[in-house]
């Protein structure tokens, strides 16, 4: 599930931040006092927006930045000063004192990043194992061999066949090679 964490020293100020997102229709899964409840927060949820000001009990913001960058964005309030430096790193900065309208788009743009990103991820196809590489490549050459097929052609069955059965490329290809050397 994905989240935004809002964490500032105060719980005053963090107290503050969700209500102003949560009137704006958010749903604030954790307000922080420290970054170690940041990162466990951030480890229970799969990705999201992490708002926070500079300094946490425990650790600064960039500490925090390095354990929980992969799947989250980060917005953090800061003053005016320091805010070149963060946005050469990839978080997205916004000046004291704080426009609700400022907040509210950086942090709809920061989840949508976010869940783009995570969306892309889960997609990405696996890696093959050396096993599932080496049936393919016994399918292909058992093609190449019993059918007179090329290379290209046996790959071009096997793949045809994966996407006809709904299997996986390697499912396919062991299927192949039992069907022929069963013949």
């Amino acid at each position: 599930m994905a989240g935004i964490i809002v964490a500032f020293s105060k719980p005053e100020e963090g107290r503050t931040i969700k209500n102003l997102l949560v009137r704006n229709g958010y749903t604030v899964a954790a307000v922080c006092t420290s970054g170690a409840q940041v990162i466990n927060m951030a480890d229970s949820l799969r990705n999201g927006v992490v708002v926070c000001g500079y300094k946490l009990a425990d650790m600064i913001c960039t500490e925090v930045w390095e354990h929980v960058h992969e799947d989250f964005e980060m917005v953090l309030l800061t003053n005016p000063g320091n805010m070149y430096e963060f946005d050469k790193m990839g978080i997205a900065t916004l000046s004291m004192p704080l426009k609700v309208k400022d907040l509210v788009n950086t942090v709809e743009m920061s989840y949508s990043i976010s869940e783009r990103r995570w969306k892309k991820k889960k997609l990405r196809p696996k890696p093959r194992s050396e096993e599932d590489k080496k049936i393919i490549e016994e399918a292909k050459s058992a093609l190449i061999e019993i059918n007179n097929m090329t290379e290209n052609e046996a790959h071009r069955y096997i793949q045809k066949k994966s996407m006809n059965t709904g299997s996986s490329f390697a499912e396919t290809a062991k299927l192949i090679l039992e069907s022929l050397y069963r013949e």
